[in-house]
């Protein structure tokens, strides 16, 4: 065999990569053309204004003329506003508005890129982790990830989480409605707590999460949204916070992140009343790597590289899930901590919503 053949680049498929790899350099340009656009509050400047030109959307905006048009260039180059070149304006369709100007809709995007911001900030640390092993705790990442995760998550979980999750859970909204004890296990700024606190004035709800920062910004989330009074918080690891006898026991996309998920699940169990749940968010992911091959795959494997096993390695590292673990490794891990029930209570592109029970 002429192994020279195998090394002679199909032209096709080398033009098909090309194509990708730009594709991907243009959106990461782009994002930062996002994260503008939303601090100079330029997208709200133009929601449901119709057709406006450069100098007007300048002027709403506060902003220089020459930079906004170039930054409306490139919106429009890429498929974010309409260009309407008889009379030289721009505009943003309701779609758009949803995506970019609207900070409640469940699909508002430009925090989500104060997350990739940050890891870019963090390569030196990444780079030295790789090399050495040795993980990166959550709290030594740039405080744009903070903020991004924060933020992003708040809109998706306040869209589905009280209308849509907690339904799919064996009888947990009656308990709810009728006085129930919560743990919220990894809360980070307590944007879950709160909004479940909110739709359930009867329960009462505990905060744990081992980022000091966060837990101080979940109290003000929680006093600004008038729930202090049944939304509490506390610095605490999720194999030791306090309390037993929970109803529910929440995990929001971090079981992930532990050095030890297996001895958080078995702290869980513990700390469980008899005839409690345990909801477990987690990043969808199928259970075989050649089924997770996506864009919303591909962005979990990113994250989960620089961040979550980081984090569960500098936790430990007994076992780093990552974000990407799939249905039966957390099933597998809760069975072990005691479990007897584990299914799936629903999904969605982006999350698994499993319950587990005793």
């Amino acid at each position: 065999m002429d192994y020279s053949l195998a090394k002679t680049p199909d032209t096709a498929r080398l033009e098909a990569l090309v194509g990708r790899a730009v594709s991907d350099l243009s959106a990461g340009y782009g994002g930062v053309m996002v994260s503008l656009g939303h601090r100079l509050g330029l997208y709200k400047a133009m929601a449901d204004k119709g057709p406006l030109t450069a100098r007007d959307i300048a002027a709403r905006a506060g902003c220089a003329e020459r930079y906004v048009r170039e930054w409306l260039n490139s919106q429009v180059a890429g498929a974010y506003l309409r260009y309407h070149a008889i009379s030289d304006t721009y505009e943003m369709t309701p779609e758009q508005a949803m995506v970019l100007a609207n900070e409640d809709s469940p699909v508002f995007i430009p925090h989500a890129w104060s997350v990739p911001a940050s890891m870019w900030a963090d390569e030196d640390k990444a780079i030295n982790a790789f090399r050495t092993g040795a993980g990166i705790p959550w709290g030594d990442h740039d405080g744009r990830l903070y903020c991004g995760v924060a933020a992003f998550y708040r809109n998706a979980y306040k869209a589905s989480l009280v209308p849509e999750w907690l339904p799919a859970l064996d009888g947990v909204v009656e308990k709810l409605q009728a006085g129930a004890l919560v743990a919220d296990v990894g809360c980070g700024h307590g944007h879950s707590t709160v909004l479940m606190a909110e739709a359930f004035a009867a329960s009462q709800f505990l905060g744990f999460d081992t980022h000091d920062k966060s837990v101080v910004e979940a109290r003000q989330v929680a006093g600004a949204a008038g729930v202090a009074d049944r939304a509490s918080f506390l610095t605490a690891r999720a194999d030791t916070y306090p309390g037993t006898g929970y109803d529910l026991i929440c995990f929001f996309d971090c079981l992930h992140d532990m050095g030890d998920p297996l001895a958080a699940a078995t702290h869980a169990a513990k700390a469980l009343a008899r005839d409690g749940t345990v909801m477990l968010v987690e990043p969808f992911a199928n259970d075989r790597v050649e089924d997770n091959v996506s864009p919303v795959g591909r962005l979990y494997y990113a994250a989960s590289t620089t961040i979550c096993c980081a984090h569960a390695i500098s936790d430990g590292g007994r076992t780093v899930l990552g974000a990407q673990a799939g249905e039966a490794r957390l099933a597998d891990i809760f069975r072990k901590a005691g479990f007897t029930r584990f299914r799936r209570a629903m999904q969605t592109p982006f999350n698994l919503i499993l319950e587990a029970r005793l």
